[in-house]
């Protein structure tokens, strides 16, 4: 008894020893007005004046000087948006964060206080440094400056009505940034008592009873991609759900509960936020034992790991094109029989040199039935990469290919060969499941069925626009500076119906970004692989397909510089995307910063041999810049493609074609570091003479109005038809993609679900199966044999499942399992063990068994073993409504759902799908939201066009109803994506003389005339927006300013064009959907159209002297004019049931309705000062109509018009933004001559007004 007493006494005396108490209030790092600290203004969203540091900060691997604390719990290096686009959405944010505290915070009438500043006191650096030493032992870490911003006492956002009083729960918490000129770390600190709430209720949750969790931890924010989009960059939570929260307070990781350390920035390379790993548990001293097993909250984050440049690739000053007439003892090695399976012995190369080429002529002939064409003697030979077996490559000099049936080169694939044929019944799975197999006496081949193209191995749609992702890395050597590249990002969007091409590198650092732009051939081969088809002809993908390695070598003149390029494509993703990989090698002349490089229109003749194309060219290029003016360059390109060639089928006979690329556009934006490059390619046969303007066809031509996803089928003459793409409908005009996986058109087979393509779908296994050898049958996988569980558990397997079971003395979910003598048991682990042992300790067959997380808290989804069924559950473990999946079905993204609440366009949905049994019909309506889970602004029943707009809360729009093949005109009413990095919110001015002003969403672009045709070579960015939809605009030429609506922020603003000016809001109240602006420069008033309110308003141009025009008889207002000379205003109603248009004086009087037969859909109006009529552009009978003010002498300009939107007139043209080409179209008066500008950045057109440079 006594030595049980002596044992219990030195239990409770390590207990003691080991107690943890959080850090106290007393003990974070001192804030207030007496440090310095400035306070933040008191309200529910507000956010400080910038802080501009004194010496950069480094946020991941980016240099920032700019710092703003917002009331809602983050810090941004950038101004942030209104609290509606982030505060109740998940995490990551479209912006760059750092969020101690991500929620929905009030600090109005004095409910807590907010300070913040930057220093560099010793004593605060001191103890900086030595917290990080704490939680990074090996860390070097002195820091020069911190930043501290304090939160205290402050409270949740709270809806106060009569049946409830406000709460008195405040928290607490503060975050410090310390930095040098390397590195930036991050210390968040809860001190106890901190945290009384966990999280706030959205604003808009429609009394929904949810709360959504506060959101702690680090994002990049978007980054660039392509011309016109971002991708999400990358980020780091620390909490997922309300447990998570609390575990801030009573956890930490540098040995104190309530203290989190993070190394968050680094200037050479940095992927993703590092947490310090010493852990600690608050605890208190209980008044029984209980033994505690801490859990493991943090693991190490995964680094992407950059492949390794390449030890063997040759520079391009010492490379020589190899002669194949000088040798054949390399061919003669590769004919060597080779079984099957085994690659052929592989010549030591040292250098071009030493590498004797083959001899074309020594060859023995394939196929007396199918004779081939001799080797080209420019030829840079190459096998074709290996993706399946493990074959070091050869040195770039060594590099070989195979025209010979029966050589058994290595090339990823079983090669054919007349010893072992290979049949369709064995190896159709090699073909794209959009292809069709072949058998012919020597082997097979694939084919791409009807509607596709290709090679038979990869498949495309046609007509389809289509993606290209990959990585850039190599050396170039700039003016005598080595710059790496690694692993940077190339993305290319090609429209194939136009071929126009769009490739962007981002993350160029300079001098290379100017020095690359003359380098079109980067993006050139995007260009060749997707080229507008002419008359027989066939573009590079319908021969090579995703898998060829093209290599060009490019000379620069006078020189000399020499750079290799080579491209290897690897095959399509699971999004049909092309993954293509670009090493670049060797010097490129130097261009001075901030110059233009104009490349004018070219033709290259490719020649095409069995697995090989090669060609060779001379290219001009022109430079712009400030010290030298012009300056005229040449270079040579030679090129060789080489792809795996199927012998066995009939020969196309191709032999040579010619490549036509023009309106070629390059460009290096400085301060974002994106190279681009667009070029638009046609390819059509060798020596083809160039027709007249007017005799070609507006296929070939480019000046057809079909839609993006469609083909243009040309007809007899100028005729032609608008085909949707194939996996789309629509009138070719306008084409929607067809949803093959809800319609049942999939071919997926048992155990498998369909996932719908842009234009196509994909098979995917069930969870727990995966594809068998033939890629197409999904099989059971045997997850046992890797040993998923626990040591004390034992594995039992089931189809296409597994489960996992603690042995007898342990308790878990068979993952994690513990003593019987543990911790005590949760929730979800009391309900799943007891449905596990079941009846006599016999588990119950069929039943649902709940699965834990290591926490021993329910996992966000949970399925049914024997059912399939999969759903998503809360922290309680109750079921979320509307989340339940049938199995074959793809299942709801729950993690994604707990991070953020659902949307109500998302609940409706999911409600009417479960309603529908997971499998609506063609007729049934499901609401249509877009990835942020918003509504789409156009709402359609099933694949029919019985459409109408709605707002953002899915309400319909009055009067926008239609049943027309031309969907009605609807504009979003929430902002797009946030794009980042975010460029400068000022104006950057046009250049002198006349321009067009075009509204595009979130800026406001400006495209130059020189006289009356469009100077698209200058056109720029007036205004970039962030988190604006720009609609109206308008532009006084008295004082030069700018003035347009905004949509999603329901204002009117305007701007001056000189250099650095800033936009003012003018008007931010009563307003709901503000769309046409027309401006009266004589009278200084200012009139616009509102189509939520259904008014017609106007205030000076200062925004006072507001006053209420018409408020009755209009249902859709959109376009607006104002006739300043005779003081008449127009406007347009495209009301779907009664569309028309009106006119009255500018003070509201003599109001009477000037056209209303024969209209459809009347978006875009002006004023044609020349003529002294009103035109109008119609996106419903597709015709420019003019007619007299007094209602006489109307007539039709021009009936061919494709999707205007709004027009302005300018001496004797038309100038008008269209939905279909998402572009600016030019129209002369007489109808004679016809342009277009298709901005770089693809997204639709709105507004677009004149911009003199004096008053005309």
């Amino acid at each position: 008894m006594a030595w049980d007493k002596i044992a219990l006494f030195f239990l409770q005396l390590s207990w003691t020893v080991q107690h943890i108490t959080a850090i106290h209030r007393h003990d974070i790092y001192p804030h207030g007005m007496l440090y310095g600290d400035v306070t933040l203004q008191e309200g529910d969203d507000e956010t400080s004046e910038v802080t501009m540091l004194t010496k950069p900060m480094f946020f991941y691997d980016t240099s920032f000087t700019n710092l703003y604390v917002a009331t809602n719990g983050i810090i941004s290096t950038q101004d942030l948006p209104m609290e509606k686009q982030y505060v109740d959405d998940g995490f990551p944010t479209d912006f760059p964060v750092i969020a101690p505290f991500l929620a929905d915070i009030d600090t109005s009438n004095g409910k807590g206080s907010i300070f913040y500043r930057q220093t560099e006191s010793p004593t605060v650096l001191k103890r900086v440094e030595a917290d990080v030493k704490r939680g990074f032992p090996d860390a070097t870490f002195t820091p020069t400056h911190a930043f501290i911003a304090t939160w205290e006492n402050v409270s949740a956002y709270e809806e106060v009505t009569r049946r409830s009083s406000p709460s008195n729960r405040v928290n607490t918490f503060q975050v410090v940034l310390a930095y040098n000129e390397r590195d930036t770390y991050a210390l968040f600190l809860y001190p106890e008592d901190g945290l009384q709430f966990f999280g706030t209720r959205p604003k808009e949750s429609y009394n929904v009873e949810i709360e959504l969790p506060a959101r702690v931890g680090f994002t990049r924010g978007e980054l660039s991609f392509l011309f016109f989009s971002r991708t999400e960059g990358p980020y780091y939570s620390v909490t997922s759900n309300e447990q998570s929260v609390k575990n801030l307070y009573q956890k930490g990781n540098i040995g104190e509960p309530g203290v989190w350390l993070f190394h968050i920035g680094n200037r050479y390379s940095f992927q993703n936020v590092i947490p310090a790993q010493h852990e600690a548990v608050l605890t208190k001293a209980p008044p029984v034992l209980v033994a505690v097993f801490p859990d493991e909250d943090y693991t190490e984050t995964d680094e992407e790991e950059y492949d390794p440049i390449d030890p063997d690739f040759q520079d391009p000053t010492t490379m020589d094109f190899l002669e194949p007439e000088k040798d054949s003892s390399l061919l003669e090695r590769l004919n060597q029989k080779v079984p099957l399976g085994q690659s052929p012995a592989q010549p030591s190369v040292s250098g071009p040199g030493e590498f004797p080429p083959p001899d074309p002529h020594k060859l023995p002939s394939e196929d007396v039935t199918q004779p081939q064409r001799p080797l080209p003697k420019h030829a840079i030979l190459q096998v074709y990469p290996n993706p399946v077996q493990d074959v070091p490559p050869h040195a770039s000099g060594g590099q070989v290919f195979s025209i010979e049936e029966k050589v058994d080169f290595d090339s990823g694939v079983i090669q054919y060969s007349t010893d072992n044929k290979e049949t369709c019944e064995r190896f159709q799975q090699q073909c794209s499941q959009n292809a069709h197999c072949t058998d012919y006496s020597t082997g097979f081949c694939c084919h791409c069925n009807s509607g596709f193209y290709g090679n038979g191995r990869q498949c495309l749609p046609n007509g389809a626009p289509l993606r290209v992702n990959g990585k850039v890395r190599g050396t170039v050597l700039v003016g005598g500076t080595a710059v790496q590249l690694d692993s940077i990002d190339l993305h290319a969007y090609i429209v194939v119906g136009d071929g126009r091409a769009y490739t962007a590198i981002s993350e160029v650092p300079e001098p290379v970004g100017w020095a690359l732009m003359p380098v079109a051939p980067v993006g050139g081969l995007f260009g060749w692989l997707f080229a507008l088809e002419l008359p027989n002809s066939r573009n590079g993908f319908s021969i090579t397909g995703a898998e060829f390695t093209r290599r060009a070598d490019v000379t620069f003149y006078p020189g000399n510089q020499r750079l290799s390029i080579v491209q290897t494509a690897t095959g399509l993703d699971n999004q049909n995307h092309l993954n293509v990989d670009t090493h670049l090698q060797g010097s490129v002349p130097f261009i001075p910063p901030g110059a233009t490089v104009q490349i004018e229109p070219f033709k290259d003749t490719y020649h095409y041999y069995p697995s090989l194309i090669t060609s060779t060219s001379v290219r001009e290029f022109t430079v712009v810049s400030a010290e030298n003016g012009a300056e005229t360059h040449t270079f040579q390109v030679k090129q060789n493609i080489t792809f795996r060639d199927c012998n066995h089928g009939p020969r196309s006979g191709l032999e040579t074609q010619e490549l036509r690329m023009e309106r070629i556009f390059v460009m290096y934006v400085k301060e974002e570091r994106i190279l681009r490059y667009a070029i638009t390619n046609k390819i059509g046969p060798l020596g083809a003479e160039d027709p007249e303007p007017e005799d070609v066809n507006p296929c070939y031509s480019g000046n057809h109005d079909c839609d993006t996803t469609a083909q243009c089928v040309p007809a007899e003459g100028q005729l032609f038809l608008c085909q949707c793409a194939t996996g789309y409908r629509g009138d070719g005009r306008y084409c929607y993609d067809v949803d093959e996986c809800a319609e049942g058109l999939s071919s997926c087979g048992a155990h498998s679900y369909c996932v719908n393509l842009p234009g196509s779908h994909r098979c995917q296994c069930e969870s727990g199966f995966q594809f068998g050898f033939d890629g197409r049958t999904c099989q059971d996988v045997d997850e046992c044999r890797d040993q998923p569980c626990h040591t004390q558990a034992s594995c039992s397997n089931s189809p296409g499942s597994f489960q996992c079971q603690c042995q007898l003395g342990h308790h878990g979910d068979g993952f994690l399992c513990h003593p019987q003598n543990g911790h005590p048991k949760t929730q979800c682990e009391q309900h799943r063990d007891s449905l596990q042992s079941g009846n006599g300790g016999v588990p119950l067959v069929g039943a649902f068994i709940p699965q834990c997380d290591e926490e021993g808290q329910y996992r966000p989804q949970q399925c049914h073993g024997s059912t399939g069924h999969c759903w998503c559950v809360d922290s309680r473990g109750q079921e979320r409504p509307g989340t339940r999946t049938p199995p074959g079905t793809p299942g709801i993204n729950c993690d994604e759902l707990a991070q953020r609440p659902e949307t109500v366009c998302e609940r409706w949905r999911a409600s009417l799908l479960q309603q529908y049994g997971g499998q609506p019909e063609s007729h049934h309506y499901l609401p249509q939201c877009d990835s942020p889970g918003e509504f789409n602004p156009v709402q359609c029943y099933g694949d029919s066009s019985y459409c109408w707009c709605v707002d953002q809360n899915g309400r319909e729009v009055p009067g926008t109803r239609s049943h027309d093949a031309v969907k009605p005109a609807c504009i979003p009413t929430v902002a797009p994506p946030t794009m980042h990095p975010l460029p400068r919110p000022d104006v950057t001015p046009p250049p002198s003389g006349t321009s067009l002003l075009y509204a595009q969403g979130q800026q406001i672009g400006v495209l130059p005339l020189n006289g009356t045709q469009m100077d698209k070579q200058r056109s720029s960015v007036l205004l970039a927006l962030h988190g604006s939809i720009v609609v109206g605009i308008d532009y006084d030429c008295r004082e030069r300013k700018v003035y347009w609506t905004d949509l999603a922020a329901r204002t009117i603003n305007r701007a001056s064009l000189e250099p650095g000016s800033e936009p003012e809001i003018i008007i931010n109240t009563a307003l709901m959907s503000p769309e046409g602006l027309a401006l009266d420069a004589a009278h200084r008033r200012l009139f616009w159209v509102d189509s939520t309110s259904d008014k017609i308003e106007t205030a000076n141009f200062d925004g006072s002297g507001r006053r209420v025009l018409f408020d009755t008889d209009l249902v859709n207002p959109r376009a607006i004019i104002v006739d300043s000379r005779t003081g008449t205003l127009y406007w347009t109603d495209w009301n779907r049931e009664a569309p028309k248009i009106e006119r009255s004086s500018v003070d509201g009087q003599n109001r009477r309705i000037l056209v209303q037969d024969g209209i459809g859909l009347p978006n875009a109006l002006t004023y044609d000062s020349s003529t002294r009529q009103i035109c109008w552009a119609d996106a419903g009978t597709k015709r420019l109509e003019c007619i007299s003010p007094n209602g006489t002498g109307r007539r039709v300009v021009h009936s061919d018009l494709s999707y205007p939107f709004s027009m302005v007139a300018f001496a004797n043209h038309y100038y008008y933004t269209d939905w279909r080409r998402d572009g600016v179209i030019s129209l002369s008066r007489d109808n004679l001559s016809t342009d277009e500008h298709l901005p770089d950045h693809r997204s639709h057109l709105y507004g677009i007004t004149v911009a003199p440079p004096h008053c005309l």
